[in-house]
């Protein structure tokens, strides 16, 4: 597989900006009019992630869960963003939604997206009502649905196809690209969600790969994998959790394919930068 390009802190660091830590890269190299940036924020045993277009555009995808809704609060007005433009609850599930009501709660929110899947728990119930409480529309997001970030990034709803009764069956897998280069966000869905991805003749192939169900054995299928066929793979999960996410298994395919790997376990907050033809990080991949 080809490798992506990775530039260095002090080459990056002299193209791209001034910036000595990870906050001061965020804040500074975030605002670059020509850069997406895209910020996979450590959130323990949950999901959640911030893109920030060229045109200053804002997309977060899931929010970790409740313990975690104020750091990404505090992480967001550390950018200095006031408001979200694009806020995506992938599925119901706590490590993913919980810290919505949060967000919804202390920032003013464009459009609000969420696939036709309820869920009998408060966790779910709270964002419903908070959103109810702002006059938040929820639109039902599906499988072939299309929307822009800005005007320079698109976004395509590739799943969930099928109505599954399952919660991460029901998971909403957002590819995003910018000129020449993509991201795939799988949030918690499954081999079944991959292989309908697979029959569906979708273009899912994309530089980098947000790894389903935080690295499970139940996800990233090998079939999957060489179809998206990913320069860079990440992973969301808690340090020593109790899943053991991410599964040995997932490792195995990584490493068979030598395609690097983050981890927000053991890097925290981890930020990629994209000029639309190359993509530049501060932090390198771990060996996997």
């Amino acid at each position: 597989m080809k490798r992506i390009f990775l530039v260095t802190f002090i080459i990056l660091s002299t193209i791209l900006c001034s910036c000595s830590q990870i906050n001061e890269e965020s804040i500074n190299c975030s605002l670059n009019k020509n850069l997406l940036s895209v910020h996979f924020i450590d959130v323990g045993q949950g999901d959640s992630t911030l893109l920030i277009s060229p045109d200053n555009k804002t997309m977060l995808i899931d929010a970790g869960d409740n313990s975690h809704g104020q750091k990404v609060v505090d992480y967001l007005n550390k950018l200095n963003i006031k408001k979200i433009d694009i806020l995506v609850g992938t599925h119901p599930d706590a490590d993913h939604i919980g810290g919505l009501d949060y967000i919804i709660n202390n920032f003013d929110i464009g459009y609000f997206y969420m696939p036709n899947k309820s869920h009998n728990t408060n966790t779910f119930k709270d964002v419903l009502l908070v959103a109810k409480n702002k006059s938040l529309k929820i639109h039902k997001a599906k499988s072939g649905m299309s929307f822009s970030l800005g005007k320079f990034i698109k976004c395509n709803v590739l799943s969930p196809m099928k109505n599954y009764s399952e919660n991460n069956l029901c998971s909403l897998v957002i590819k995003s690209t910018y000129k020449n280069k993509s991201f795939l966000f799988a949030a918690d869905a499954e081999f079944q969600n991959e292989q309908d991805m697979i029959n569906s003749n979708y273009n899912v192939k994309s530089n980098i790969l947000k790894l389903g169900h935080h690295g499970s054995s139940s996800s990233t299928s090998e079939g999957f994998l060489l179809k998206v066929s990913p320069d860079i793979a990440i992973i969301s999960c808690k340090h020593n959790n109790k899943y053991n996410h991410p599964s040995e298994k997932t490792l195995t395919l990584l490493k068979k394919y030598n395609i690097p790997l983050y981890r927000t376990d053991k890097q925290d907050d981890i930020v990629l930068f994209c000029d639309g033809y190359e993509i530049f990080s501060y932090k390198r991949p771990l060996k996997l």
